[in-house]
């Protein structure tokens, strides 16, 4: 007995540092357990894809010889292709004219939420919110019905009225109704982020602005816009990204304004056709890159911009 308690008194002071150590490899090989699942996931639904692509775009198809190596041959081709240029000019206008009046808006609903002001601000919440839940093609198939010439609501409203309506599916509409479709769509998901930044920032600073006599727009000027910024520029950066990424609206409306809308219209829409309608596999695969190399550059751009101008 005396043995055995001795030995129980020793054990504590003699384990311990094992016992930590043990417990430590325990809790050090819990982190990359738990991370696996999604590391597998992302190299098998996104490196390899990416890394298959990158593969196809060093290649080309010919009649005689079959598919050979060409290496940069098919970059080289896409940068002086026209067509990937007039889209990409295409999409870069939008961007400029569509995103900021997305943003404004979106920031002035969450403002004005935030305020307090409004009555049934749930309610109005939820209905700016819901574009977004609608899908993309749905919301422009109804758009198209909207914008029909024929027998569309406007141009039935401009009939009766005998008043002129815009042709809202012409070439010098087409992209600021394209414009118009992505707005209705997005304003309520980016309302939505930067309303969630609003009601993260303390109580007190609006209390200290109060007691210097601040009122409710020198509030918004000097305490809630310089706290939105890290959330105005997550918005832009999505905003970038989706730009360059439109697809499902201008695919949807080429079947009604067939003679506007061409398979070039966007570059998304290029590579689109390229590849599954052309057939032209490796060619594509070389212009998405070239599309995910923009939105790489234009993403940095902004960050790049936006860092400096909180620095200065």
């Amino acid at each position: 007995m005396t043995a055995m308690t001795a030995a129980s008194t020793e054990d504590p002071r003699r384990a311990g540092p094992k016992r930590r150590r043990l417990g430590g490899l325990r809790h050090g090989a819990a982190g990359p357990l738990f991370i696996a699942p999604f590391m597998v996931l992302f190299v098998l639904l996104f490196l390899t894809p990416l890394g298959y692509a990158a593969y196809l775009s060093l290649f080309q198809e010919r009649l005689i010889g079959g598919t050979t190596f060409v290496g940069l041959d098919n970059y080289v081709t896409a940068l002086k292709d026209p067509l990937l240029r007039g889209g990409l000019l295409r999409v870069a206008a939008s961007f400029a004219i569509q995103v900021p009046v997305m943003l404004v808006l979106a920031l002035l609903f969450a403002l004005a939420l935030d305020s307090g002001l409004l009555r049934l601000a749930k309610v109005i919440r939820l209905g700016i919110f819901v574009p977004y839940a609608v899908p993309s093609v749905v919301a422009t198939l109804m758009w198209g019905y909207l914008y029909g010439p024929d027998f569309g609501p406007f141009a039935q409203l401009g009939r009766r009225l005998d008043a002129p309506v815009p042709h809202f599916l012409s070439d010098t509409w087409m992209l600021g109704s394209l414009a118009n479709v992505v707005t209705w769509e997005f304003v309520g998901y980016n309302m939505i982020i930067l309303y969630a930044a609003l009601r993260t920032i303390p109580g007190e600073l609006y209390e200290a602005a109060a007691v210097d006599g601040a009122g409710a727009w020198r509030i918004a000027r000097s305490v809630k816009l310089p706290a939105l910024r890290p959330a105005l520029l997550l918005t832009l950066l999505f905003s970038v990204i989706g730009s360059f990424q439109l697809f499902n609206e201008p695919k949807l409306l080429q079947t009604i304004a067939p003679d506007v809308i061409d398979s070039s219209y966007t570059a998304n829409l290029y590579a689109y056709t390229l590849a599954f309608t052309g057939q032209q596999v490796n060619y594509a695969a070389a212009v998405s890159f070239l599309l995910g190399l923009v939105i790489v550059v234009f993403s940095y751009a902004v960050l790049i911009t936006a860092n400096r101008r909180r620095t200065s």
